[in-house]
């Protein structure tokens, strides 16, 4: 019964998106098509998964653990808070604790998710602002 309450909040939310994508004007035509089919086309897409989701039986309904269940909040938890502290933080900092707290989740040791905060974060900062030119945000410690 989920999977349809899904599917029909989906379908609805594709048709709003679809009235959006439809009123996409440009004041100059850079291609023959113009800006709409790409989103009209991903649109359409979702659509035609949410009507599959819809037409299929569902499967039988079982809540995971409430251990699973923990995991989850603390990682929405950690994914806000790293979105919330992404530019007061700076992107190493956030990076490398998210990656700490996700790798705990997952049954690292603190020794390895410590090192591979650390890490992931300076490799990261370095990999996007440095090679790709990716302006990123230092945070209020490192600016």
């Amino acid at each position: 019964m989920s999977d349809r309450i899904f599917a029909t909040i989906w379908l609805l939310l594709c048709l709003a998106g679809a009235a959006i994508a439809w009123q996409i004007q440009t004041e100059y035509s850079y291609e023959p098509l113009g800006p709409r089919p790409f989103p009209l086309g991903i649109i359409s897409l979702m659509a035609l998964c949410a009507l599959l989701l819809l037409k299929r039986q569902p499967d039988p309904v079982s809540w995971p653990p409430l251990r699973t269940l923990r995991q989850l909040a603390i990682m929405v938890a950690a994914l806000a808070g790293y979105a919330t502290g992404f530019e007061w933080l700076g992107f190493p900092l956030a990076t490398a604790l998210l990656t700490f707290v996700l790798g705990r989740l997952f049954g690292a040791t603190v020794k390895a998710a410590l090192l591979s905060g650390i890490c992931s974060g300076l490799l990261l900062y370095v990999a996007f602002d440095k090679l790709l030119d990716v302006t990123l945000p230092l945070g209020v410690w490192f600016s």
